[in-house]
């Protein structure tokens, strides 16, 4: 029997049954990172008057592990009586999060006390990794996954250095993590589609050249609205019904940018977490998914597009279902 059409085919169906995300307490305005980043009061300037940044949470006496286990704990609280998490992925950006010898997504895995959990790292797609990985727990539940399996996605970094913390005349990053537990054919949120593209030209970010980081602008908001517009069409809906646009944190003039060449009422995209948390490792989907949800944002039954970007240079659309027996 054909799927109907809007309704997401069955060898697609994997859903969120519950999404978490963690910042540390600590926050600190952009002005006070001016000395540790090398920025003047010039280049503060712009990041808050035409970026729209003012905050973010920072905090270099967190460890990373510290940083990852409440939204990791709080996710693992969903998981029923009798599910198993058969996977874990933690999903990152910076390639080294820590020493070569150590094992993040093990040591995630231990401190959650997942025993005979199968434990991965993902990267490659910097800030579009989180979108990525759920894509990838997806395929090896499917796969090999039996009655009861889960798997949870784990991702968050920090800011540990002055060269990972400032994207210049683009970001400033702050910490958070995320993480979410994924089966199939569950009762949370439906993922209807998922679409990446790859511009492996720009991979060799730092080292691009003017010409290419101007190319490289020129074509940002014209690639994420390929990615969007192929998520929507694949999920077998149209603009007009997805309720609301849940986007990375990178800054508002980009996303300004990207509103008019998608074509879409600028309110339908939630801007609002900007200047509160700043761009975040992989993280800020989620963040800005629960902020909405705790707000009571989140419509059941409605539809909503995460869309991340991310350096090397790739760009994610994720449309899903929002169903809200997960919300309490």
């Amino acid at each position: 029997m054909r799927p109907q059409l809007g309704e997401p085919h069955a060898e697609r169906r994997v859903t969120l049954e519950r999404i978490e995300s963690y910042a540390p307490e600590r926050s600190v305005r952009i002005e006070e990172l001016g000395e540790r980043l090398g920025l003047r009061r010039a280049d503060l300037g712009v990041f808050r008057k035409f970026y729209g940044l003012d905050r973010l949470r920072f905090d270099p006496g967190l460890g990373l592990v510290d940083l990852l286990r409440p939204a990791a704990r709080a996710a693992l609280a969903a998981l029923p009586e009798g599910g198993r998490v058969d996977y874990l992925a933690y999903a990152h950006v910076t390639q080294a999060v820590a020493p070569a010898d150590v094992d993040v997504a093990q040591l995630v895995r231990d401190d959650l006390g997942l025993t005979g959990t199968e434990a991965f790292g993902l990267s490659h797609q910097a800030c579009v990794s989180s979108l990525g990985a759920i894509e990838i727990l997806g395929e090896l539940l499917r796969a090999e996954g039996g009655e009861g399996a889960y798997a949870l996605m784990v991702t968050g970094e920090q800011a540990y250095s002055p060269s990972v913390q400032l994207i210049p005349n683009t970001a400033i990053m702050a910490d958070a993590a995320a993480s979410c537990l994924v089966t199939l054919d569950g009762d949370g949120d439906v993922v209807r589609s998922f679409v990446t593209r790859t511009l492996g030209e720009y991979a060799q970010w730092l080292e691009l050249t003017p010409e290419q980081s101007t190319e490289y602008g020129e074509q940002y908001a014209g690639r994420i609205a390929e990615v969007i517009h192929q998520a929507v069409a694949e999920a077998g809906l149209t603009l007009d019904e997805v309720d609301l646009v849940i986007p990375h944190n990178v800054n508002k003039l980009a996303w300004r940018q990207t509103v008019k060449e998608i074509g879409i009422d600028p309110e339908k995209v939630f801007l609002d977490n900007v200047p509160v948390y700043s761009h975040t490792f992989a993280s800020d989907v989620f963040v800005n998914y629960t902020t909405l949800r705790e707000a009571g944002r989140l419509v059941d039954g409605a539809h909503y597009l995460l869309v991340s970007a991310g350096l090397g240079a790739t760009f994610g659309a994720m449309v899903i279902t929002h169903r809200a027996a997960g919300d309490d």
